[in-house]
């Protein structure tokens, strides 16, 4: 059996110190009650599930995140990868934030081991489902 304070160490070299931040203390987690938006997507291989809403505003003539907010069922780096993606996309432009990479998340994160790469490319498919949502409705 291993013990509690081992786990921890390799769990430390694992993950980057702003994973843990997240993990900890995950940003913009919850619900949007009347949202303009939701998407949801999931990964059967790991069974992560993520969910998003969002509110758009307009400004300038330009359709911007006015908030965001995620629910996730996941491990560890499935909550720090949602949160970190909204962080980086709230008060952006939809079309900008569209752009968003799983790279740029991993990034802006310190880094991610390659097996939970998965992680912030279901982050951007989940913020890509819900802006489609939103474009579908308009």
């Amino acid at each position: 059996m291993v013990s509690e304070g081992r786990l921890r160490g390799v769990i430390q070299q694992m993950y980057s110190p702003k994973v843990f931040e997240h993990i900890k203390k995950p940003r913009n987690m919850g619900e949007i009650k009347n949202p303009d938006a939701v998407g949801q997507a999931g990964n059967p291989v790991c069974g992560d599930v993520m969910k998003i809403y969002l509110k758009i505003s307009k400004k300038a003539g330009q359709e911007y995140i006015k908030d965001i907010k995620f629910q996730t069922l996941g491990c560890g780096a499935a909550i720090a990868t949602s949160s970190m993606m909204t962080t980086m996309v709230k008060g952006q432009p939809l079309d900008q934030a569209a752009k968003l990479s799983k790279q740029a998340i991993a990034e802006a994160l310190g880094g991610l081991p390659k097996v939970k790469m998965h992680c912030s490319m279901l982050a951007t498919e989940v913020l890509q489902k819900a802006i489609e949502n939103y474009k579908n409705k308009s």
